[in-house]
């Protein structure tokens, strides 16, 4: 079993018995049967452990080297090393010893032949053979290496079959740690059998075994050695040499005997996955073993999504896409209020407003944007029937959708780390700074202004009140049906003088509406439309603090679950089991989608104040890609080990296999789940409407603004998308380990479904019902197809379930409906192209009936 031996470890003995005759008994404990053969690292001999009664195999240094301390060495890290690796594919060591100045090792003694024998006894193996020993070879491989353990002379002589047909890699004398081999030993090994690297004297690696293994394979199938002396010329094609082999197996040979390590698999597992018929994961699973993510990229290699399923994946998401439109306009707010001014119209009628109430200076920074008045929203939910909501609703008046305009001398700054400025941020506190809210149809609601700090005028004499023509016209409002009353509402801004009327809302008479101003030095700096649903914002009730437990139990329970999550990822990584280019890449993903969100969302001025935000953006864009890096690491391993069939196409795609036909014909998968789950959200929230216990869902107006909030928007559902599934995702995977079986844990997945629907505070069968059905959808996907799908089949629902969706594409707002359609269908055109790969759409003669 040394380096070096040919002879073969069977019950077949030699011409004479060496230095230990038959019935030596060595130490007390071995007695000799036979010499099995000898070679230049030694004999080996067949023996009986008479203590445990089983046969074991000895190995002897030569005499003239057992007392040369570096061949002791040598020996003795040999043992160490061998001992690392178990496997059913790999000889077992079992201890080391010295007698009579002779040192030894004994292992499992194999009662079979060796490779080289059999192949020069019988020839070339038949396929199917060949392609089992090949099998079970790469895994005996793959364990040592997963140890960290080189072969470095792996050969014929050092491959060994058993009676039962078990085939065992022998005789790790040459092995050595990967990356802790002495430049002196790198050309230790048969030249035969070496990879070009190795004969150069440069180092070697796990890819120098897997040359040896196609020189191994190239045997085995062929009966011939791939090179037949030293001179190492291009061996013969294998498909020459054997015409009815399978050109998958004359590819993987070639792949294996590649001059430029970088070109070969990258692991013995990966030439596994390579074989006619293999699957690499099922034979890992059964030995107990996880998985490296290469090999579960590259399982199922040949495997692509049949024609059928594309197309009927095609269909449905083109007829899909085509309701969802239709519905989403109903469903949707903005078919439901006046929206025929753009941004654009209303903006200009702000500033005409603004410059009709006194205040013309030039504007240094302003903004603008839609907001949604959540306090009439939910009272309209509460006290008003459906039927006279949605009149109101398409009258205009009392506005739902609000826009506001703002303009400061001074660039405008927001002073959050979003940096997105807002109605109140940053905070109107510089003199000059002017603000309007407008109804969709540019009637003012709100008005505010910040007047002069300084002013040396003197009061003016009391005379009439300021006219408040102005503000009602501008607010659409007849003065002749209001009454006078005495002011309520105080504004932030100074004043010298106050008003307030009471009336009704023109469009919805039942509704009172009081109204508030107030002027300084005849200019108005405050305006507002009082309802029944507006609320003091600036005078929250004091009172005790009940979150505040359960706030601190929640951050405690996230800040516990990264820190148990980063023991488990430095774990991981360490012993390295985690997936460290895959966690990489997504972080980075994640990095780039908060970076591109801040860019394209945030209010951009040239103030030093945006370096300061610029460093908050990557440090959050950081912090949320240390988090994923971290979690992912932590748990993915353990998926890769119970369910790797989740992650093929997902560890495909993280390994850049953008152009694989599997990950695009599962990309086309999810893009038709994600339209499925719109149309589901979609019906569920008609129903609601038609029962009159919902009205329409607000849309996401301010990325209909301009295509750089609609970029902004697109980043931030892909990162809330990939984050939201790998949180669903690990969570059906722990129910599958509890309940050990996968429909077991379907079925208390939906119930969860169900039970968060039952606890919505109305229409709680309609809500589980729904739940359950986008939670079913989307685990059919998660459980036949894997990861990857669900987490696109979610961006795409994302997508359009919070654009504007509308069937009307003449209207300003459409641009977004248009967009988000192109990029589903672009997502979909690219798919389904790659998936087919060149395959044609109907059989041959499919028309000629």
């Amino acid at each position: 079993m040394g380096g070096g031996t040919a002879a073969r470890l069977s019950s077949t003995s030699a011409s004479d018995e060496g230095r230990f005759p038959a019935g030596t008994l060595l130490g007390d404990r071995y007695r000799i049967i036979a010499l099995l053969g000898r070679g230049g690292m030694g004999e080996v001999y067949r023996a009986s452990d008479v203590k445990l009664g089983q046969p074991v195999a000895i190995k002897f240094l030569p005499e003239a080297t057992s007392a040369n301390q570096g061949m002791l060495a040598r020996l003795h890290t040999e043992v160490r090393i061998a001992r690392q690796v178990s496997h059913p594919n790999v000889c077992r060591v079992y201890d080391i010893g010295e007698i009579e100045g002779c040192a030894f090792i004994t292992m499992e003694y194999v009662d079979g032949e060796d490779l080289a024998s059999l192949l020069r006894r019988i020839g070339r193996l038949p396929g199917d053979k060949a392609t089992e020993i090949a099998r079970r070879l790469c895994a005996g491989l793959a364990a040592a290496h997963d140890k960290g353990v080189l072969h470095r002379d792996l050969k014929p002589a050092n491959i060994m079959i058993d009676g039962r047909g078990q085939v065992l890699i022998t005789d790790f004398g040459l092995a050595g740690l990967a990356g802790q081999i002495a430049d002196g030993e790198i050309r230790n090994g048969t030249p035969a059998y070496m990879a070009p690297e190795q004969l150069a004297g440069r180092d070697v690696s796990v890819r120098s075994d897997i040359y040896a293994l196609g020189l191994v394979l190239y045997e085995m199938y062929t009966g011939k050695r791939a090179f037949e002396d030293a001179r190492r010329t291009a061996p013969a094609s294998v498909s020459t040499i054997v015409k009815d082999l399978d050109p998958a197996v004359g590819r993987l040979i070639s792949r294996c005997l590649e001059e430029d390590p970088r070109n070969r698999p990258s692991t013995a597992l990966a030439v596994a996955a390579g074989l006619p018929g293999a699957d690499p994961l099922a034979a890992a699973l059964a030995a107990g073993e996880t998985p490296s993510p290469e090999m579960v990229a590259a399982a199922g290699e040949t495997e692509r999504i049949a024609v059928g399923t594309l197309l009927l994946s095609l269909g449905l998401m083109l007829v899909g896409l085509v309701v969802a439109v239709v519905l989403g306009g109903k469903v949707g707010l903005v078919e439901s209020i006046p929206l025929d001014k753009p941004p654009q119209a209303l903006e200009q009628k702000a500033r005409d407003m603004m410059q009709s109430f006194g205040y013309p200076e030039r504007a240094v920074g302003d903004a603008f944007g839609f907001s949604i008045d959540t306090d009439y929203q939910r009272y309209a939910a509460q006290k008003e029937k459906a039927a006279d909501s949605a009149a109101q609703l398409a009258g205009g008046q009392p506005a739902l959708v609000r826009f506001w305009y703002r303009q400061s001398p001074l660039s405008l700054q927001s002073w959050s780390a979003a940096g997105i400025v807002g109605e109140s941020d940053p905070p109107p506190t510089v003199s000059g700074m002017v603000g309007l809210r407008l109804d969709t149809l540019g009637r003012m609601i709100e008005f505010s202004a910040v007047p002069p700090q300084l002013d040396k005028t003197m009061p003016a004499a009391a005379g009439p009140p300021p006219d408040a023509r102005p503000l009602f016209a501008a607010a659409g409002l007849d003065p002749g049906r209001f009454t006078p009353a005495e002011p309520e509402w105080l504004p932030l801004a100074s004043f010298d003088a106050r008003a307030a009327w009471t009336g009704r809302y023109p469009n919805a008479p039942d509704l009172p509406l009081r109204l508030e101003a107030a002027w300084w030095r005849g200019r108005p700096v405050f305006f507002a439309e009082i309802a029944p649903w507006s609320q003091p914002g600036r005078m929250p009730q004091f009172q005790a603090d009940t979150t505040s437990a359960a706030s601190w139990f929640v951050i405690s329970m996230t800040v516990a679950l990264f820190a148990v999550a980063a023991v488990f990822a430095r774990r991981n990584f360490r012993m390295g089991r985690g997936d460290v280019k895959g966690s990489t890449r997504l972080a980075a993903l994640m990095f780039a989608c908060s970076l591109i969100t801040w860019l394209c969302s945030a209010s951009h001025a040239p103030r030093l104040y945006e370096i300061t935000l610029l460093f908050l953006a990557v440090g959050n864009g950081l912090l949320s890609a240390a988090g994923v890096w971290v979690l992912y690491m932590a748990l993915e391993p353990y998926v890769r080990r119970r369910w790797p069939q989740s992650l093929i196409s997902w560890s495909r795609l993280l390994a850049g296999g953008f152009r694989d036909p599997l990950v695009t014909g599962q990309l086309l998968i999810g893009v038709a789940l994600g339209v499925g789950l719109t149309l589901a959200e979609f019906l569920n929230r008609l129903l609601l409407i038609h029962t009159g216990t919902e009205s329409p869902l607000a849309a996401a107006l301010n990325a209909a603004v301009d295509a750089r909030h609609l970029a902004g928007q697109l980043s931030s559902q892909l990162s809330q998308s990939i984050v939201f599934v790998l949180f669903l995702f690990f969570l059906f995977f722990l129910l599958r380990v509890l309940c050990r079986r996968p429909w077991p844990a379907a079925v208390v997945w939906l119930l969860l479904a169900a039970g968060l629907g039952a606890l919505s505070p109305e229409n709680r069968a309609v809500y589980a019902l729904f739940l359950v059905t986008m939670f079913g959808l989307s685990l059919v996907i998660l459980i036949r197809f894997g990861l990857m799908p669900a987490v696109i089949g979610l961006f795409v629902n994302s997508l359009l379930d919070r654009s504007t969706t509308t069937a009307n594409f003449s209207a300003w707002y459409s641009g977004a409906t248009i967009s988000t359609l192109a990029v589903v269908l672009l997502l979909a055109a690219f798919a389904f192209h790659t998936a087919m790969a060149g395959r044609p759409l109907f059989k041959q003669g499919f028309l000629e009936e």
